[in-house]
C-alpha cells in the first residue's frame, strides 16, 4: 500500500519521561503505555539483588543498558525515536469482549508481554520514518520460572485469540489476527507472535497495522522486542534484532558473572 507521509508516524514527545538509569516503577507510573520519546531509558522497579534466584549474578542497570541495541545495529533508516507512534494510542488502546484476548491487548499497549517488570530493566526505542515503523527493545532481569509462564501463555494466543475484534480509541473497530512468528533458535526459551490489525478510516480507506512481538529468555534475563508498522514491516528487522540482541545479552551475562 502507498506509504503515508513519514511525519504521521509520530506524535509530539510527552512532557516528561522516565529516562534515568535507576528509577522506581512508581515514579514512572502514568496509567498508560510507556512513553517512547527518548531513545533509551533504563529503570529498576526495586533495588537489584546481587544475585538472581538461581544464584547467577544479576545484571546491573549499566550492564542491561549496555546490552541494548542501537540504531547502528539496526542500520539505516532507523534512528532514535522522536515520540510514540500515532498507532500506539490510535490502534493498540482499545477494548475487546473476546474472552482471554483483553489481556493480550493490555500487554501490547503497555509493551509488557512478560508482565510488569520487577527487576532491572533497560529500554531503547527507534523509528524507521521510511516505513512508518517503530521498534522498542527491552532487556529485563526476571525469574526464569516467571518468564516461562508468560511464554507459555503467549504460545496459546495463536489458537485462543486467532481472530477477534477490538473497539479502539481512535481507529474504530479493528479486526485482529494473531499468528505464530518463526524465530531463530536462540536463547533458552522463546516465543514470537505476529499481530495484525485491519479496519477502515473515517473517510473509508482501509487501514492496517502489523506488529511483531518477541520474547526470549536467556537464563534469568530476557529480551522483549516489539516492531510495528502501518502496512508491511521492514524486512528481516525482527530476526536480525533478535539474533544480535541475544548475543549481546549473553555477553552482558558473562561480564556480570566475571565481576561477581
Amino acid at each position: 500500500m502507498p506509504r503515508p507521509p513519514a511525519a504521521a508516524a509520530r506524535v509530539l514527545p510527552a512532557a516528561v519521561l522516565c529516562a534515568a538509569a535507576l528509577l522506581t516503577a512508581s515514579a514512572c507510573s502514568s496509567g498508560g503505555a510507556p512513553d517512547a520519546a527518548s531513545a533509551t531509558e533504563a529503570q529498576a522497579s526495586r533495588p537489584a539483588a546481587p544475585a538472581s534466584p538461581t544464584g547467577a549474578a544479576m545484571l546491573t542497570a549499566a550492564q542491561a543498558q549496555a546490552a541494548l541495541l542501537t540504531e547502528t545495529d539496526l542500520g539505516a533508516p532507523w534512528e532514535p525515536t522522536e515520540g510514540a507512534a500515532t498507532w500506539r494510542d490510535g490502534v493498540l488502546k482499545g477494548h475487546t469482549d473476546t474472552a482471554g484476548c483483553a489481556r493480550l491487548m493490555d500487554s501490547l499497549y503497555a509493551d509488557e508481554p512478560l508482565g510488569t517488570p520487577t527487576g532491572t530493566r533497560a529500554v531503547a526505542a527507534y523509528d524507521d520514518p521510511d516505513d512508518q515503523a517503530q521498534l522498542r527493545y527491552q532487556v529485563l532481569s526476571l525469574r526464569a520460572a516467571d518468564v516461562d509462564r508468560s511464554l507459555s501463555w503467549l504460545r496459546t494466543l495463536p489458537r485462543s485469540c486467532a481472530r477477534f475484534t477490538t473497539e479502539t480509541t481512535a481507529a474504530g473497530t479493528q479486526d485482529v489476527q494473531v499468528s505464530e512468528l518463526a524465530l531463530p533458535e536462540v536463547g533458552d526459551a522463546r516465543q514470537g507472535l505476529r499481530v495484525t490489525f485491519t479496519g477502515e478510516s473515517d473517510d473509508g480507506d482501509a487501514t492496517a497495522l502489523t506488529l511483531d512481538v518477541v520474547a526470549v529468555r536467556v537464563g534469568d534475563d530476557a529480551i522483549v522486542l516489539t516492531d510495528g508498522a502501518l502496512g508491511a514491516l521492514p524486512p528481516d528487522t525482527t530476526t536480525r534484532a533478535v539474533k544480535l540482541g541475544v548475543q549481546r545479552l549473553t555477553e552482558a551475562r558473562q561480564k556480570a558473572r566475571a565481576q561477581a
